[in-house]
């Protein structure tokens, strides 16, 4: 699709945690006549709604399902544990997963890290959601493993968190449909990519003018400086040393005597 099928405005699509707010200000001074509508999307749905046309492309967490989806890895999150201010690992600034053996962790359904084997005690029942899992840790039921990023979102002052040096990261990433990487979308590419506004993104581009001739300079109209016809001597004739008259000037009367 070229960009002239694509539509006057851009719709970006972000998952929870992720905060597009640096790269839409950008848009917005680089491209004000293309308005950036914002579309919020659980993680698990992302990929669905840009599949659908809900949304041009998407910030979201990889992997990305399927293989339509072109996607470029912007960042790696650190993973963090969430717990109550007073509990034990607060002592520290960093856990490992081996420290958290004895808690009891919650696994909410809505969980974006890529566990190979769970950390701590399970759950009976796991939360639906990373919001409620972070309830039930200020309720005093068990620790949360999270991106920091969504710690943030859904911070209390009642808790806290540390990191937890070799827990799963999230990376997340710029995802479209591959078939519809259309004009903006290359445009939101390299506000991503960090490339300056005269950067080149391989679109065609008009042939630079050729500079300007400078013009040659006329002499003005009505210039007695004329080349002299061939034979003749350029210029007046100068008068002789011995104070003759040169040839052809005329003589004038003689005076008459008183």
């Amino acid at each position: 699709m070229t960009g002239s099928e694509a539509s006057p405005s851009f719709r970006l699509a972000y998952v929870p945690g992720v905060t597009p707010a640096k790269w839409v200000r950008i848009w917005n001074e680089r491209l004000p006549d293309v308005p950036l509508t914002l579309v919020a999307v659980p993680a698990a749905e992302a990929s669905g709604l840009l599949r659908d046309g809900g949304a041009d492309a998407g910030l979201v967490r990889l992997p990305v399902d399927g293989t339509d989806l072109s996607a470029i890895p912007l960042y790696a999150e650190t993973t963090v544990v969430v717990v109550p201010r007073d509990h034990v690992v607060t002592a520290v600034d960093e856990v490992s997963v081996e420290d958290l053996a004895d808690e009891l962790v919650l696994h909410p359904l809505d969980d974006v890290l890529d566990w190979q084997s769970l950390p701590g005690w399970p759950a009976i029942e796991r939360p639906a959601t990373t919001a409620d899992a972070v309830e039930l840790v200020a309720a005093g039921v068990g620790v949360v493993v999270v991106p920091q990023s969504l710690a943030r979102l859904h911070h209390r002052k009642d808790l806290t968190y540390r990191p937890v040096s070799d827990a799963p990261e999230s990376r997340v990433a710029l995802s479209w449909p591959e078939e519809r990487t259309t004009d903006q979308v290359e445009d939101f590419i390299g506000i991503v990519r960090g490339r300056t506004v005269n950067s080149s993104r391989g679109r065609p581009t008009a042939p630079a003018a050729a500079p300007a001739q400078p013009k040659r300079k006329q002499p003005p109209k009505g210039d007695a400086r004329r080349k002299p016809a061939p034979g003749k001597q350029g210029g007046k004739n100068p008068r002789s040393g011995s104070g003759g008259a040169g040839k052809g000037a005329k003589r004038g009367k003689p005076r008459r005597r008183s």
